[in-house]
This record gives structure tokens, C-alpha cells and sequence, in this order.
């Protein structure tokens, strides 16, 4: 017995330790028993969605890394279970666990539609493109059931207001129907995250994501359909999956994406113990070796909330991995994905709801 905990088939966590901002703290007892042959039996985590009445759902960003002004998240938590995804720590403020729990319990703003509705027609409200999935993925699983991210862009469609999508789930394409007629406006603009080809790797680092394959056929529905797809390689986890990068920037490229852009590996809070674990688990052998290249670009610790470096890390291995990504843009023609371009000339708030009805 090492006295890590099991992998959950299906899920990226393999612990559910407590948030940052719990008081109650749990420690794990080995009483004896063969406890890996109990977990047989033991049935796996099953996903439970709370409905979650919204007060608002447009959030604001001023960090001067970040492309994007505005954001819409539909859901809190995400399903797809991605051990790396920085938003794992923002469960805490549920009271409920980054780990498990992040990708197990999930919030879903059910009144979104009618929220975003009342925000749009506030007087004095300045359009700018609003990002869908900043946080977490608008087309996880639920999304199938919940319909929430559909939702969003029938108001945002029929308000002319601009959009960006970012998402790692070929669900995507059903919502052509409102992308397509949107793109023909300069109104939305979708990027598909593809980190690795290595579907045997995605299985266990985003194990409820489509797979590589499926997200590269994805963008080039997206493309086919006229809808402006980029890609972004994110994120890049040192000798881990770097080695994919120019790879799937060749695939994208030939698949129909025309812009591109990555991210380093953040592991903020709570998330270090858990990618740390996950190391573990699935990569024993190169656990130190991932760990010690993480720390070189982040200045020497396993995160660095740098303003000026996060996103791309620092140092040597930092700036090969930059190297890297600009030769193979400039060998696939593909612009920054922070250079798009969207039109907010188009847009008109909706209507507040009357109850003598419309005329017209």
C-alpha cells in the first residue's frame, strides 16, 4: 500500500479534500482491512446538479492578461473532471471540494436566460464581446439536459451582442444554427482547447472532454459552417504534453482554424495538491521531472500569480515553448487568438417583458 487514494474511472480527482475555507478537517485512518477491495463494490461518484438561482451572470474582468472584458459562466463546477483546470479552487467558496466535488456537484444557473436578459436591457449598458466558458465549459455534459448555454446565445443572437466561446466539447456543433447566422455579422467567435493527440492521455487528464480526434473534426464543422475557429493549446504541462504542440497546431490548421494561442500549467490553491497527486497516480515515473520544470517557470514554486507571467511562464523552458509556438503559427499562417475582431455596432437590447404584450 503507497496510501495514495484510487483513481475514479471516469473522473480526473482522485481525493476530495476539503476547500481552502472549510473548518471541519477529515484525516484518513488505515484501520486494517484491505481497503483497495473494498473500494471494489463501492459505487463511482455520481453527478448531482443543484439549480442555483443567479443574481447576475455577466462578470467583468480587469486582469491585464485576459483578452476579454465581459464573461458568462452557466455553470459552477465542471463535469468534464480536467485535473489541470485552474477554476477547481473557486468550489471552495461553495464550502465543497476542488477535488471531486468540483467535477461531481455542479451549479447550474437555471434562471440564466431571463438574468442576462434584464442585464442587457439595463439603461446605459456598453456592448462588448461577453466570453462563454471563461471559468468552466459551457458544453460540458449537462449542457445536453440543461440547455443553458443554448439559452444564452438565443438572447445574445437576438440582441446582436457579441460573443466569444472557448470549449473542449464537440457539443459545440449543435448550436450551429445560431453560430452560423451570428458569424455572418462578425458576432461570435469560437476556440476549441485541444492540449494533446494522446487520446490514451486525455482519457486521464480530461476524462469527460471529447476526445483530440473529435475536437479537431469540431473545428473543421465550425470552419465549414463559416463560423471564424481558433485553437488553443492549453495547457501546455511540461514533459507531459508539450511535445504535442506543433502537432496540433498542423491538425488545426488543416481542419479549417485560422487563429491560435496556449497556456502554461497553473496550479493556484488548492490545485497543486491535486495535479501533484494526479502525478502520482498516472505518471509516477516523471512526477519529479513535470514538478521541477513547473517550478522553473514559475520562478521557482509551483505557482506564481504574476500578472506578466502566468499565463506563459518564465525562464528558459518558458520562452522555448514561445519559440516553438511562434514558428509553427507563422508556418500555418494563423493569427493571435487576442486579435479578433467582433462587431458590437449591431446591438439592441431586448425588450423588457410587457404584460399587455407586443403590437408588433
Amino acid at each position: 500500500m503507497n496510501g495514495l487514494p484510487h483513481a475514479h474511472k471516469g473522473r480526473g480527482a482522485a481525493s476530495n479534500p476539503e476547500g481552502r475555507f472549510e473548518s471541519i478537517r477529515h484525516h484518513a485512518e488505515d484501520d486494517g482491512w484491505q481497503s483497495l477491495l473494498l473500494d471494489e463494490d463501492a459505487p463511482r461518484p455520481r453527478t448531482e446538479v443543484t439549480d442555483e438561482r443567479a443574481k447576475s451572470v455577466i462578470t467583468r474582468n480587469d486582469s491585464p492578461d485576459i483578452a476579454f472584458d465581459q464573461a458568462l459562466n452557466p455553470y459552477r463546477g465542471c463535469e468534464h473532471g480536467c485535473i489541470y483546470c485552474f477554476a477547481r479552487p473557486s468550489h471552495s467558496y461553495l464550502n465543497l471540494s476542488p477535488g471531486l466535488d468540483f467535477e461531481t456537484k455542479i451549479r447550474a444557473k437555471g434562471n440564466l436566460a431571463e438574468v442576462l436578459r434584464a442585464e442587457l436591457a439595463k439603461p446605459g449598458y456598453v456592448p462588448k464581446p461577453i466570453n462563454i466558458g471563461s471559468n468552466t465549459d459551457p458544453y460540458q455534459p449537462i449542457e445536453k439536459q440543461w440547455r443553458l448555454t443554448r439559452a444564452a446565445l438565443e438572447v445574445l443572437a437576438e440582441c446582436r451582442h457579441p460573443c466569444t466561446i472557448v470549449t473542449k466539447n464537440a457539443l459545440v456543433e449543435r448550436d450551429l444554427d445560431i453560430l452560423a447566422p451570428m458569424a455572418r455579422d462578425k458576432l461570435v467567435q469560437v476556440f476549441v482547447s485541444v492540449n494533446s493527440l494522446d487520446n490514451h492521455l486525455a482519457a486521464k487528464l480530461e476524462p469527460r472532454a471529447s476526445a483530440p480526434h473529435r475536437r479537431i473534426k469540431a473545428i473543421r464543422a465550425l470552419a465549414d459552417a463559416g463560423v471564424p475557429v481558433g485553437v488553443l493549446v492549453a495547457p501546455i504541462i511540461p514533459a507531459l504534453n508539450d511535445k504535442d504542440m506543433e502537432a496540433v497546431l498542423e491538425r488545426a490548421a488543416e481542419a479549417g482554424a485560422r487563429s491560435a494561442g496556449y497556456t502554461t500549467l497553473r496550479l493556484p490553491w488548492e490545485l497543486k495538491t491535486l495535479f501533484r497527486e494526479w502525478l502520482a497516480l498516472h505518471a509516477p515515473q516523471r512526477a519529479e521531472h513535470v514538478m521541477s520544470l513547473v517550478q522553473q517557470m514559475n520562478g521557482g514554486r509551483d505557482y506564481d500569480s504574476d500578472f506578466r507571467t502566468r499565463m506563459h511562464g518564465q525562464g528558459v523552458f518558458a520562452d522555448l515553448l514561445r519559440k516553438r509556438f511562434e514558428v509553427a503559427c507563422r508556418r500555418h499562417g494563423f493569427a493571435r487568438a487576442r486579435e479578433s475582431r467582433l462587431d458590437t455596432s449591431h446591438f439592441v437590447p431586448p425588450r423588457k417583458p410587457s404584460p399587455q404584450g407586443e403590437l408588433f
